[in-house]
Order: C-alpha cells, then sequence, then structure tokens
C-alpha cells in the first residue's frame, strides 16, 4: 500500500470524523459540567467509575483499574484522585487485605455532586449527538453510538 492508497485515505478520513466526534461531544458536556457543577469531564468519570464500587469479590478498583477507565495515565489519574480528595470528593483507604494497596471511594458529598451532574451531563451528550447528526459525515457515527452497549469487562 501506498501513502494514497484509497484505502488508507477512507481510513484516515473515517479516524478524523470519529475525533471531530469525540472533540465535539466532549468539549459540550465539558462547558455543560463546568458551568452547571464545577466539573470537568475527567473528574466526572473518575467519579462515575468510583461509584460503581461495591463491597463483592472484585468490587474495589486497584488505581491501573481507574486509569483505564477513565483513559488517564496512573499517575494522572492519581492527580486527579487528590484533587477530588482536597475537595471532599473522595477518601483514599488501605486496603484491609493487602496494606500495600490504596482504595478510593466517593464521600457523600461526591455522591450527592455526581446525582445532580448526572442529569446535566446526559443531556449534553444528547445535545452534542443531536448536533453532529444533522452533519452527514459524522451522523453515520452518532447511530452507531446510539446502538453500542456497554463493554463487558474481561
Amino acid at each position: 500500500m501506498t501513502a494514497t492508497d484509497p484505502a488508507l485515505t477512507a481510513l484516515s478520513q473515517g479516524w478524523c470524523a470519529l475525533s471531530l466526534l469525540h472533540g465535539r461531544i466532549e468539549a459540550h458536556i465539558e462547558r455543560a459540567l463546568q458551568t452547571g457543577h464545577d466539573l470537568s469531564v475527567r473528574e466526572y468519570s473518575l467519579l462515575d467509575v468510583l461509584s460503581r464500587q461495591h463491597d463483592g469479590d472484585g468490587g474495589h478498583l486497584q488505581m491501573k483499574q481507574v486509569a483505564d477507565a477513565v483513559v488517564l495515565s496512573q499517575s494522572a489519574t492519581t492527580r486527579l484522585v487528590t484533587r477530588l480528595e482536597d475537595r471532599g470528593l473522595l477518601e483514599r483507604y488501605l486496603c484491609p487485605t493487602d496494606r500495600r494497596g490504596i482504595y478510593t471511594n466517593v464521600t457523600a458529598a461526591g455522591l450527592r455532586l455526581l446525582d445532580e451532574a448526572r442529569p446535566t451531563n446526559d443531556a449534553a451528550l444528547r445535545e452534542a449527538l443531536d448536533a453532529a447528526a444533522t452533519n452527514p459525515e459524522l451522523a453515520p457515527l452518532v447511530r452507531a453510538v446510539e446502538t453500542l452497549k456497554a463493554p463487558v469487562p474481561a
């Protein structure tokens, strides 16, 4: 294949369209969350992921798992956890069975903020998708997003 191969060009254009859709959605949600709740998209995502933990087997996530879930490096995730902990939205504690492990839980204040922010996030996502659906190049991607199911953890 060459750099001008039609298959590569189409693939590249598809990737650009997907990247554009993601950027538009994230920017729209970011503005809504910042304005309404003083939260970034990443902060919201982190609170959401951590709020789904439970006390059963495998119910608490290690920092690497949290980082993977919010699509950040471990160091960036740790800094984000620290910022939210400083705001009283998260708390860390030692794993009771492995003193080297540190878990993070959402505080009552964090859960309240998440509950308040969730409708804003959902509405902003819907608005961004509806706006993108009017663009013929993005409309197929919007339909794909709307039909996707959450992946089952491995």
